[in-house]
């Protein structure tokens, strides 16, 4: 079986398993983290079609007794009704602080898991199976969970770091061309703000050759800056790069836009910008425009800056009158910067696409 392992050295320290084939080996290596008994398998509608049979049978073959649970797939039902709903069929099992949780899905499916996990009886473990290539680079991996409130995405939410993480990279096969593409939109910014290699590979490279590569460096990059900063006080603040004008721009687009397009956007907007005010090259920025194009995503918004910066003012990066923004620098190197809320206005109108 073609595996690898990555260990995030948080407290307690997990491990990212990575490989071709492994979800029907799900019951098996969970079985190495937790011991026999009941378990949540919460998924959702479109996962649910594709993977619970598998993982339910692969838990059952190992000595557990797993209890499925999925709610309507997409991110407009990433709320507090569905978090009461998964709250509610837990308690109804019920599961005890023995059992554990299981996250099978893509991002909305882990946000909502863990945080269920996370304040489920103040908190029991749950494991991550990612099943999409955004999800498998990024919010797998950190230990953030959240729901969305009205007034933006993940307002409400906490850290629950998960005890195991299982990606199986044959699942990205059943993704479309748009969601594909949202993966790679993360990688790359994974690749702006520390991996120099990571990027070049959708420079030069298909990535759907170098998957298990891309989801190794992807992995290693954000647990590298997780382990020096795991509640987000200082480092991992640099993993938000573009999602400030990103998040503005999914809202306004009432989350038609997807989440990784919607980054794609504003890691377009922040290398403009940057470019403007001389913090990076021009042809560092124009690299990163091009990697963006070259992998089918986007790199401009029809929203106007006004529309974008009113929007950007619910975000939780928020911090009183101050906002912290991530500044590239060069490929692989990226600053935070406190800026007052009323400047990041300048910001998004030098990144707007001349």
């Amino acid at each position: 079986m073609d595996m690898l392992s990555v260990k995030v050295l948080v407290e307690p320290e997990y491990d990212v398993v990575i490989g071709k084939g492994i979800i029907e080996s799900a019951g098996r290596l969970i079985k190495n983290v937790r011991p026999a008994g009941v378990c949540a398998v919460i998924t959702d509608t479109n996962v649910e079609k594709l993977y619970l049979e598998t993982v339910l049978s692969s838990l059952k073959n190992a000595g557990f007794t797993p209890h499925a649970y999925a709610f309507k797939a997409g991110e407009e039902n990433k709320n507090m009704e569905t978090l009461t709903s998964i709250l509610d069929f837990m308690s109804e099992i019920p599961l005890t602080r023995a059992d554990f949780v299981v996250a099978l899905g893509g991002g909305v499916v882990g946000d909502m898991a863990g945080f269920a996990a996370g304040v489920y009886m103040r908190g029991i473990p749950f494991i991550q199976i990612p099943t999409t290539f955004l999800a498998a680079v990024d919010s797998s991996v950190g230990g953030k969970t959240a729901v969305d409130l009205k007034s933006g995405k993940n307002l409400a939410g906490l850290f629950h770091q998960p005890s195991l993480v299982i990606t199986d990279i044959e699942t990205f096969k059943t993704l479309t061309k748009e969601n594909y593409a949202c993966g790679s939109a993360e990688s790359i910014k994974m690749g702006v703000i520390s991996d120099p290699a990571l990027f070049e590979i959708f420079e030069s490279a298909a990535p759907s050759e170098n998957e298990m590569e891309i989801v190794r460096r992807a992995v290693c990059a954000k647990a590298d800056i997780v382990q020096r900063d795991e509640k987000e006080t200082g480092d991992r603040k640099l993993l938000n790069l573009g999602h400030t004008y990103g998040h503005a721009i999914e809202k306004l687009s009432e989350f038609s836009l997807p989440h990784g397009y919607a980054v794609a956007v504003g890691l377009a907007m922040a290398a403009r910008a940057a470019e403007k005010m001389g913090d990076m090259s021009a042809q560092s920025a124009e690299r990163i425009l091009k990697a963006l194009e070259k992998n089918d995503l986007p790199v401009s918004s029809e929203f106007e800056a006004e529309r974008i910066y009113l929007s950007s003012l619910n975000d939780k990066k928020m911090a009183g009158r101050n906002l912290s923004v991530i500044v590239p620098k060069e490929i692989g190197k990226c600053e935070i910067r406190k800026i007052p809320v009323s400047e990041f206005k300048t910001y998004i109108k030098r990144g707007m696409k001349p």
